[in-house]
């Protein structure tokens, strides 16, 4: 891709026109790919909920959707993605793993992740969004964040840092979102030293915190291409 693809992180309601964007691609992806219409982490509650960071990724022109992720953090007010999924079957979801810190949330998930057959191959949904949704979290009043997991996207979610969170499930595995598929629980538990992070994303992930609006050259499994980084957020009033 020749054209400098963006990355940019905003608050939910600050950009309702691009959270359509990114709901209507992330629902279409799971249709085509998954014939799934609806899963937790796909419904429209978030566009207005002010306490959801939207990671997009977009061309030049701020129009075209590539991909995206979110990063919920749990309020008490809109439920985590994983809290719906997997509730039913593991009730210590509620009590042992969402935890709150006082008054001021001390959880968050990272959810919502795709990207649009044009960039597959290039990494972005492999790595680069979640080396971005991990470099966010110190931005973020939260402790730790939780992500539930395909298959597919394990081994990113361990690359930057996330280990199975066996307390769940069947030593952290269930079944979602349907009976044929399977999801893994994971966890960061200490998203400031990202300790169980491979040292080569440690290192991007520290880098993207000291300079989170950037432009570099990424490499994927498909070659070299220019990213510019939107990754400031405005302060969070508590």
């Amino acid at each position: 891709m020749s054209a400098p693809i963006n990355v940019r992180a905003f608050f939910a309601p600050d950009d309702p026109e691009a959270c359509m964007r990114f709901y209507e691609g992330h629902s279409k992806l799971l249709q085509i790919y998954f014939g799934i219409n609806k899963i937790t982490s796909g419904n429209q509650d978030w566009i207005s909920h002010k306490n959801t960071v939207v990671v997009i990724v977009e061309d030049d022109t701020g129009t075209k959707t590539y991909g995206g992720a979110r990063v919920q953090i749990a309020d008490g007010v809109l439920p985590l993605p994983i809290e719906m999924a997997i509730g039913k079957y593991d009730p210590k979801i509620y009590t042992d793993v969402v935890a709150r810190q006082g008054d001021m949330p001390g959880s968050a998930e990272i959810c919502g992740l795709w990207n649009s057959k044009e960039v597959a191959g290039m990494g972005i949904g492999s790595l680069i969004l979640s080396r971005v949704c991990v470099a966010l979290m110190t931005q973020l009043p939260v402790q730790n964040v939780h992500v539930l997991c395909a298959p597919i996207t394990t081994r990113g979610a361990k690359r930057v840092g996330a280990v199975i969170d066996t307390s769940l499930g069947n030593e952290g595995v269930f079944y979602y979102p349907k009976d044929d598929l399977v999801a893994t629980a994971m966890i960061i538990r200490d998203i400031h030293e990202v300790s169980s992070a491979e040292q080569v994303e440690k290192d991007l992930i520290f880098n993207l915190r000291a300079q989170p609006n950037q432009i570099r050259t990424e490499t994927g499994p498909k070659g070299s291409f220019e990213v510019s980084y939107q990754l400031g957020l405005p302060q969070m009033v508590p």
